[in-house]
């Protein structure tokens, strides 16, 4: 059955293979991104694309709308994967930027649960997806920033999934941790950094896309239907065991 999924922050390097997973399984797929260029080998494989910002509600509001009307009026799953990353001590950080990272992470989930999870109850159901880090369960140096805008994030997703529990909506979290993207380029722009890094994983390497857009892949499609409200730790241990 062809399902239609939304992926809203689609030019991140999971979802662009997210995206394609889900077209390689016939689904359709709506893209809610900013960089048009980007998303091109989704949109030249039949993704629609509503190019705009994950903060701007008419925007998200327009993507639920493309989204609803390629599953000809519902939608079975949305994932927010939009992100960014501050590293710097509080005595460091300004008021503008840490605001400005909870705004990006934070304020954007909310966005993205308010107004999909209204066109879910009108539709049956569905299913959310949203991205966490392991700064938001494991307390690391100079993450006050993004361990609160994360923080927030799991603590809202769970909040939601008892809210809309009866109403066949399901909500879950991914919580990575050092992925190879180009969001932590900058923490892997040496070597000696990049084994400090793998040094706290107990695993000792770095995800790959491929494995967080698998697991969000499985949660969209595929977790029995008494999964929600979880976290899944997607860190090589680095939250949960001691390497």
């Amino acid at each position: 059955m062809v399902q239609s999924f939304l992926l809203v922050g689609a030019s991140s390097d999971i979802a662009l293979v997210l995206g394609q997973k889900l077209l390689e399984k016939g689904h359709a797929v709506t893209l809610l991104a900013r960089d048009a260029e980007r998303v091109t080998p989704l949109t030249s494989q039949g993704a629609n694309l509503v190019q705009g910002d994950a903060l701007d509600q008419d925007c998200v509001l327009r993507a639920v709308e493309v989204a609803k009307e390629a599953g000809e009026g519902s939608i079975a799953g949305v994932a927010h994967l939009v992100g960014s990353l501050v590293i710097r001590p509080p005595h460091a950080l300004a008021l503008e930027a840490f605001n400005e990272v909870l705004h990006t992470n934070l304020s954007s989930a909310f966005l993205t649960l308010s107004i999909a999870c209204k066109s879910m109850l009108r539709s049956g159901g569905g299913r959310l997806v949203f991205t966490s880090s392991v700064a938001a369960s494991l307390g690391l140096m100079n993450h006050e920033a993004i361990a609160a805008a994360k923080g927030g994030i799991e603590s809202m997703v769970r909040s939601a999934a008892a809210t809309y529990s009866q109403r066949n909506i399901r909500l879950n979290v991914v919580a990575p941790g050092l992925t190879e993207t180009r969001l932590a380029e900058t923490m892997l722009r040496s070597e000696a950094i990049r084994e400090a890094a793998v040094g706290k994983i107990p695993l000792k390497r770095i995800n790959q896309p491929n494995e967080i857009s698998s697991a969000i892949e499985w949660l969209l499609c595929e977790a029995p239907d008494n999964f929600t409200g979880q976290v899944l730790h997607l860190d090589g241990g680095m939250s949960q065991i001691s390497g």
